[in-house]
């Protein structure tokens, strides 16, 4: 009895592993979630718009540098005026 229980049941509810997993098309990546950005003045003179935090990065002379990241255009990072 216990048996046939477990056959209908496994008969009657449909199966979540027939479904395929979700993949993205080829050649895409995701990107960060875009809600708003902030205009920056850049190191070479233009004004750009970027999306992420400015961060601190370390250059491979010495030192740190502010840089803007996920800006448009995809640049990931843009080096700032101080």
């Amino acid at each position: 009895m216990r048996t046939l229980a477990v056959l209908f049941l496994s008969l009657a509810v449909p199966s979540f592993h027939s479904i395929p997993p979700l993949r993205l098309p080829s050649g895409q990546s995701i990107q960060p979630a875009r809600k708003g950005g902030r205009w920056y003045f850049a190191k070479n003179g233009h004004a750009v718009y970027c999306y992420g935090p400015v961060r601190l990065v370390a250059q491979p002379e010495g030192g740190l540098e502010r840089v803007a990241t996920f800006c448009q255009g995809n640049q990931p990072m843009v080096p700032l005026q101080d």
